[in-house]
């Protein structure tokens, strides 16, 4: 199992693109799509028009809105190049409300020569190719169910929170995890709402016995401390400071590559 991340920052950050990232196993997978990150995909040297599948952890802006010049761009190719696979869907209750309005309401979007597919999740395991999916919700905002994901994959396993603040849906998403990325928005000097802070990460990963704990989701205050320091203070395991572009190679060792 492989890791791009593709936005380690949000909506605001003046370096960093906002949420994103790409899963790679027997498929790939692109989880989140926020501003920036598909210049970023781009970067990858992944082919964007092999990409099925698409998890969305909520629809807040700095984890999603990359996903319109994506589709135009699939539409486009698709009508004047080589027709792509079908797009499946994963996130929230609301994605099918959220989508359908996005393809009736965009020029061209619904005149699009490949099938989309809709679904949405909520806390129960699915499979994508043999990658085994498992979301929960997370505690986030009161207007948006957010769901934090599980990936496993032969014997190998990542957890991203999405946007979340510490619970025990949290834990048992990363429960024993090789890999768990969790959304360190603020410093511990200068907490926030709606989510975590450095020290509130390093306490979920150790009472969750994750094996390594990437940091990501950088507020500009966040960025300014040393985040890292803080999450080790409750975290005995290896703590890493995302990176746009950051690429781990996820098992017992997780290795950048």
């Amino acid at each position: 199992m492989k890791l791009t991340i593709l936005g380690s920052g949000t909506n605001i950050h003046p370096t960093r693109a906002a949420a994103g990232y790409v899963f790679e196993t027997d498929r790939p997978i692109l989880l989140d799509f926020g501003p920036r990150t598909l210049s970023n995909l781009l970067q990858t040297g992944l082919d964007r028009h092999t990409i099925q599948h698409l998890l969305f952890t909520h629809y807040h802006a700095d984890h999603f809105s990359d996903f319109i010049p994506f589709f135009f761009d699939a539409v486009c190719q698709s009508k004047f190049a080589q027709v792509r696979p079908d797009l499946i869907i994963y996130g929230p209750p609301g994605t099918k409300r959220l989508f359908r309005t996005i393809f009736r309401t965009f020029p061209s979007f619904s005149d699009r020569p490949f099938r989309v597919i809709l679904k949405e999740v909520k806390d129960r395991p699915f499979l994508i190719g043999h990658t085994q999916i498992t979301p929960l919700p997370m505690t986030h905002s009161e207007q948006q169910v957010c769901l934090g994901y599980r990936l496993e994959y032969r014997g190998r396993s990542a957890a991203v929170s999405g946007d979340a603040m510490a619970s025990p849906n949290l834990v048992n998403l990363c429960n024993g995890v090789d890999l768990a990325i969790l959304d360190c928005s603020f410093s511990s000097h200068q907490p926030g709402v709606s989510h975590m802070n450095a020290e509130e990460c390093g306490k979920v990963a150790e009472k969750a016995n994750v094996k390594k704990l990437v940091l990501s989701h950088f507020y500009e205050t966040a960025d300014r401390s040393n985040v890292v320091a803080q999450a080790r203070r409750f975290f005995s395991g290896p703590v890493i400071k995302g990176k746009d572009l950051l690429t781990l190679k996820i098992g017992r060792t997780s290795q950048e590559v």
